[in-house]
């Protein structure tokens, strides 16, 4: 078993000041794989010390420099990204194929757009020829609590780090107690590439502790957290008595409208894009939404595709979906597949149970309900498990009026072959992002949504600009 008790703090290794111990949990056997230590306020307080002290020198760092740091990170990533792999695969459960392909190599994919964003970002700019002696700047804002998630553990964790060092931030992370490996690991490659000592420092905890005191720590500036709403709501609370900024990357519970013109492969393509990632995947198309003449076709389809979406252990090469993260989760999902057959939406693959043969592991059957209203708990609570609630619809409008029909926004999806619906959903849709006919997002497309999904855009310029505060000058040409 691995032993990961120290903390990343002021640019070395330290042991807990006041560090409880926690077992790390494999979820594809339920047996522990690495002990960590819990941090305590004592612990907190020294990494935001850290943070703070290091602040003015990085703030003052040419732009040009950070940038040369990240690329050096870059570079340190990529030559570990096969551990990478291996960590996430033991963490939280991806199938290792996932793991190499989408899970650990997404953190490159972020740090390489972040690089080309910030090679185009102007931080100091003109206000416009209509006042040429005036300036806005764009500085730091200053030190920030980052937390972070266990299901894309090193997409959430790049979205974070990379554009508040870019900026000139310096920072504490709190990855998820749940799956702490691969963050520690990200500590390595930076203290390897170079990061000035307290410019980033990583401290594990869980939410009610670390969590919560980096959200009410009156020396940090902004905390940019990334999980549940429920958590989210309480971050907001514990922050305004500080009046620090919130960045919040919250659930979703994405529809994905299928038209009677949509292409052959829409519903499988909704499908796998449901059960990607076990399901854990808050963006994942999880409501179905589909017009009547191909409903009965849809479910069939749905119900074919789960049927042979294999489940299997995190070790095996394959298109396999692997274990959920933890007990907690898969209770949870177990009793909402339980609600939705006791509310009356028809099981027609997958349910109850773990799959046939497996008696280990947090292993979940890929699941479909049809018959679904958008009243029914299945259709209302995010699930995050590979649960699909599919939903007729007649007319366009009504599907405008379901999708929207949410206490989420994050993203929502469109399937037709007619270009001018397709723009007018795109306008009608209130959700951070949509995605058409199964293209996914540009490099660099801003990431994050509204109401109950949260607030703030991660990636790009937008990423760039979150951790940065505006400041206007004037009298600049004269000075």
């Amino acid at each position: 078993m691995l032993e990961k008790r120290d903390f990343y703090i002021d640019g070395a290794w330290v042991s807990p000041r006041a560090g409880t111990s926690l077992e790390v949990i494999d979820p594809a056997t339920e047996e522990p794989c690495a002990v960590i230590s819990l941090g305590g306020r004592a612990d907190t307080d020294a990494a935001v010390a850290a943070a703070k002290a290091a602040f003015p020198g990085w703030a003052g760092t040419p732009p040009v420099e950070r940038i040369a740091l990240v690329e050096r990170i870059l570079e340190g990533y990529v030559a570990r990204e096969g551990e990478m792999a291996e960590a996430i695969r033991l963490e939280m459960g991806a199938p290792i194929d996932l793991a190499r392909t989408s899970q650990a190599p997404s953190g490159s994919w972020h740090i390489r757009n972040f690089i080309r964003a910030a090679k185009g970002f102007a931080f100091e700019r003109p206000l416009g020829e209509h006042a040429p002696n005036d300036r806005i700047l764009y500085d730091p804002v200053g030190v920030c609590g980052l937390i972070t998630p266990w299901n894309w553990p090193m997409n959430q964790v790049t979205l974070k780090v990379i554009p508040a060092l870019l900026a000139g931030c310096t920072m504490v992370l709190k990855p998820s107690e749940i799956a702490p490996l691969s963050s520690m690991l990200f500590a390595e490659i930076l203290d390897a590439a170079g990061v000035p000592k307290g410019v980033f420092n990583l401290v594990n905890g869980d939410g009610a502790g670390v969590g919560s005191q980096l959200s009410g720590h009156p020396d940090i500036d902004m905390i940019s957290f990334t999980g549940s709403t429920r958590a989210g709501t309480a971050i907001s609370k514990t922050a305004a008595d500080t009046l620090k900024r919130v960045h919040l990357e919250l659930g979703g519970k994405g529809a994905n409208l299928i038209f009677a013109d949509a292409d052959d492969k829409a519903v499988e393509r909704g499908a796998r894009h449901c059960f990607n990632n076990s399901g854990q995947s808050c963006n994942a198309p999880t409501r179905m939404l589909v017009q009547r003449e191909v409903y009965d076709q849809a479910v069939e389809i749905a119900a074919r595709t789960a049927d042979a979406t294999r489940v299997g252990p995190t070790y095996e090469p394959g298109r396999h979906i692997g274990p959920v993260v933890s007990q907690a989760q898969f209770d949870k999902i177990q009793g909402l597949i339980e609600t939705g057959i006791a509310e009356g939406a028809r099981l027609v693959a997958g349910g109850p149970g773990r799959p046939e043969g497996v008696n280990r592991g947090y292993y979940v059957r890929p699941t479909v309900f049809a018959g679904v209203n958008n009243q029914m708990t299945i259709a209302r609570e995010e699930i995050f498990g590979p649960v699909l609630s599919i939903i007729p619809f007649e007319t366009e409008d009504e599907a405008v009026a379901i999708a929207n029909d949410t206490p989420y926004g994050l993203t929502n999806y469109v399937q037709s072959q007619d270009a001018a619906r397709c723009r007018r959903l795109a306008r009608k849709l209130r959700s951070g992002m949509v995605e058409m006919n199964g293209q996914p997002r540009g490099a660099g497309s801003p990431f994050g949504g509204m109401k109950a999904s949260g607030n703030g855009r991660e990636g790009g310029v937008w990423g760039l600009e979150d951790f940065c505060e505006v400041k206007a000058v004037s009298g600049w040409g004269d000075a």
